[in-house]
């Protein structure tokens, strides 16, 4: 019975959040977003952003080199 009390509790949870979120409405939607777009063109994300890439890629080469790839 403890599964049917998680699937419960899940339902209960995502129907609170779709609640939530429809009393949020439309214009929170819009602010959030241009939040969201404003920190992800941020030059100092953006930097941080092509760094990190450059790290994965080299790592990436190193890891299929060692794997015979």
């Amino acid at each position: 019975m403890s599964g049917l009390k998680f699937w419960i509790t899940v339902a209960l949870a995502a129907g609170a959040g779709y609640v939530l979120g429809a009393r949020a409405g439309r214009s929170r939607y819009r602010d959030i977003s241009a939040a969201a777009k404003h920190l992800w063109d941020d030059p100092s994300l953006k930097k941080a952003r092509v760094q990190s890439r450059k790290v994965i890629d080299k790592a990436a080469k190193k890891a299929a080199k060692k794997l015979g790839a």
